[in-house]
């Protein structure tokens, strides 16, 4: 059968293939430590599944409008005041089954063909594929270690062509843990008002910051930036529902009513259930989600002195989100890497095999040089797994 085009140039995914094997190991009744998965290990607080239940039993299972349920909009309206003192009308928020189905919207109808996204690297495993999706041109700008993993306004304008319209931005960061500070962006902000780019603002993890940062995003700093920004948003990391597939983005509201056209020839509205949890989510009481980041600094204290205590291997240090992204390049010479496989690819490969430990590729993110790690595990297992990586490593270099 002869597949369309679209899908045939999106390559297959070095994660999944990681992942299948961990799985076949762990069957065989293998102790594996895995860092691979983005997703706190937390329950979904009580009140929100309370929420749930509660429109269960109140028979709230039908359809919804398109875009998400007036309630939910208006919850997301408050919170974008409250957090970022940014004012949104109904008609530019649009509510998707998770952040990424309302990225995907939005790069639908944001693209023609030939236009050119710019995403920094590392990036997001999807940002890449999408764009291509959207018949888009990506144009992945290398960042530098050194400097934290950002793009500089330097970097941002070298990158600039005549058919450049958006920049993707992502702070906090998945899979460096990098925040933007105010300053940072507002370098970049001049560059993106010369050049006539619109933002695509990723703050999924907006919530989940360390050592008393404060967040901010590009739409913050005034209204031109505002009315070339999407923000996007949801409440998969910050409050513990993954499955529950709710994301949202809010933006010009031509754009929004078109993704939500998209959207409506789609999947339609987001779950019923899911919105009225969570409503409750952005609404209701906010403890749980303080002890998760606390419980997060913890863990990313101890995960990036452990990483430093390795000969040879860097890390920035992770100032939000819940993944650190080592630099294990001091190794790549002692491999023997598959056909076909990139240097980060060989050593996830080996970690599996010799160490019992699943990370992620590092190439898969755009910085072959480096794996990631998430975080969100027990203490035990951390220690457990570096002290693994550690030994697997040293025998490496004999």
């Amino acid at each position: 059968m002869q597949l369309a085009r679209r899908i045939r140039q999106i390559p297959p995914s070095a994660t999944l293939a990681l992942n299948a094997k961990a799985n076949q190991l762990k069957a065989q009744g293998l102790d594996i430590v895995n860092f691979g998965v983005g997703e706190p290990d937390f329950d979904t607080p009580a009140n929100i599944r309370e929420a749930a239940i509660k429109a269960i039993r109140e028979g709230f299972t039908r359809y919804t409008p398109v875009g998400g349920t007036l309630e939910l909009k208006e919850a997301v309206i408050k919170k974008f005041h409250a957090d970022y003192g940014l004012s949104y009308r109904p008609g530019e928020v649009l509510i998707s089954c998770g952040g990424k189905h309302a990225l995907y919207n939005l790069f639908q109808v944001l693209f023609d063909p030939g236009d050119e996204v710019i995403i920094p690297a590392p990036f997001w495993v999807s940002y890449v594929p999408m764009a291509m999706l959207a018949e888009a041109a990506p144009r992945v700008v290398p960042t530098r270690e050194e400097n934290g993993f950002k793009i500089t306004a330097a970097e941002l304008k070298a990158a600039i062509s005549p058919r450049t319209k958006a920049l993707v931005l992502n702070s906090p960061s998945n899979p460096t843990g990098m925040v933007y500070t105010r300053e940072e962006l507002a370098a970049l902000a001049e560059v993106v008002l010369e050049a006539g780019l619109y933002v695509v603002s990723d703050d999924i993890y907006d919530k989940i910051l360390f050592d008393g940062a404060q967040f901010s995003n590009l739409a913050m700093l005034g209204p031109e930036l505002k009315a070339r920004t999407f923000v996007l948003n949801g409440v998969s990391k910050t409050y513990a529902m993954t499955g529950w597939r709710i994301g949202y983005v809010a933006g010009p509201e031509a754009a929004i009513a078109a993704a939500t056209n998209l959207q409506s020839q789609s999947t339609s509205n987001p779950t019923s259930i899911a919105q009225k949890a969570a409503q409750e989510a952005l609404e209701g009481p906010q403890e749980s989600v303080a002890a998760m980041v606390a419980e997060f600094a913890w863990r990313r204290d101890d995960i990036h002195r452990r990483v430093l205590e390795i000969p040879g291997a860097t890390s920035t240090r992770p100032g939000g989100a819940f993944y650190i992204f080592p630099n294990f390049s001091a190794y790549f010479d002692r491999l023997k890497p598959a056909p076909g496989q990139s240097p980060s690819q060989a050593l996830a490969d080996y970690l599996l095999e010799e160490a019992l430990v699943a990370a992620v590729p590092g190439g898969e993110f755009g910085e072959d040089r480096c794996l990631r790690f998430s975080f969100a595990t027990s203490r035990e297992r951390i220690a457990t797994g570096l002290g693994r990586i550690r030994g697997a490593l040293e025998k490496l270099g004999k």
